[in-house]
């Protein structure tokens, strides 16, 4: 759980498969326990910004907590769905608009104030791509933007082709409109994608650690991020800031200028070690029982039952061993 205001990580719930009967229910089950420690400390919720997952959408239902969508992960779904359309015959011309469809459902969600508004303005884009700029809904009646007098007239879709037919199915779905209606407008969650990067560092996934070696792992990440989440932009002896060029893997070669940050810093590592020798070692007590405390379920491996090694050793058999010929 992270505080979209302030960029901090407020809260790590550690959830293993088969405390909750499979991998999908995992994520329902983290966001439970971390709401039931936050209310137990008195932290009201204005909203709450997470993907499109369908039990968490129930879930928030249900609790009558304010749920928007992250912007970034509905990007990302249309565009995979845009690029396979314009991959088939008569739709190519869809290959011409697909970044300005991406930013416009930035724009829908970061220009809106209500759900309404949001819609209205997500259907605009119908005409917009036919080179109509003025539309039948009241909420948004026409283009924000100056009317230009186009050079490539070759770029505009055509009401009855195949190509806009296909747009505007995939754009209008009932699903698709539900779903544009509650983007946040405020926050989404690029920090908390962040900080799955950060964890990565301390915790790799081809490394098994266990269940408190993982859960220390990601107590050092989020210390770590915390104390460098707002890091300001390295700049030279001159005070002109530094950019770093960078080839980002989702826009498929496309090179971006991103901003250079400052050295990270660790100070949280010194405190960690004051801790330790000024009040663990003194008194490790209240420590150890704070350590027994924590639930640790069973390894994944226990549910099966483990047979005799030297019998296995016995039956083992090479596939690519071979007879005499």
């Amino acid at each position: 759980m992270m505080d979209l205001n302030t960029n901090t990580v407020v809260d790590i719930q550690l959830v293993q498969s088969n405390e909750v009967g499979g991998s999908c229910h995992m994520e329902k089950e983290g966001l439970t326990r971390s709401l039931a420690l936050l209310e137990s400390r008195g932290v009201n919720l204005d909203c709450i910004v997470t993907d499109r997952h369908p039990q968490v959408q129930k879930f928030l239902r249900e609790r009558k907590i304010t749920h928007y969508y992250d912007v970034w992960h509905m990007a990302k779904g249309l565009s995979k769905k845009l690029e396979a359309i314009s991959k088939q015959k008569d739709c190519e011309i869809l290959k011409k608009w697909m970044k300005s469809i991406n930013n416009h459902i930035y724009w829908t969600a970061a220009g809106s104030t209500s759900e309404p508004e949001r819609i209205a303005k997500w259907n605009a884009i119908l005409n917009h791509v036919r080179d109509v700029h003025t539309h039948e809904d009241p909420l948004y009646p026409k283009c924000e933007h100056a009317i230009r007098k186009t050079t490539d007239k070759s770029k505009w879709l055509q009401a009855d082709s195949q190509a806009f037919n296909k747009l505007e199915k995939l754009l209008t779905n009932k699903r698709m409109l539900k779903d544009v209606a509650k983007l946040s407008p405020h926050h989404q969650t690029s920090s908390l994608e962040a900080f799955h990067a950060v964890i990565l560092r301390f915790a790799p996934k081809n490394v098994v650690f266990t269940f408190i070696g993982m859960l220390c792992r990601l107590y050092l990440a989020a210390m770590h991020y915390n104390e460098n989440a707002d890091r300001p932009q390295a700049e030279t002896e001159e005070g002109v800031p530094l950019f770093k060029i960078s080839f980002p893997k989702g826009r498929k070669g496309e090179c971006i200028a991103k901003p250079q940050k400052t050295q990270p810093t660790f100070g949280y590592v010194a405190n960690l070690m004051d801790l330790l020798f000024e009040e663990v070692f003194v008194n490790p007590t209240p420590y150890t029982d704070a350590l027994l405390a924590i639930s640790v379920p069973e390894d994944l491996s226990a549910q099966y039952e483990k047979p005799d090694k030297d019998e296995l050793i016995a039956s083992f058999v090479s596939r690519f061993k071979r007879g005499a010929v």
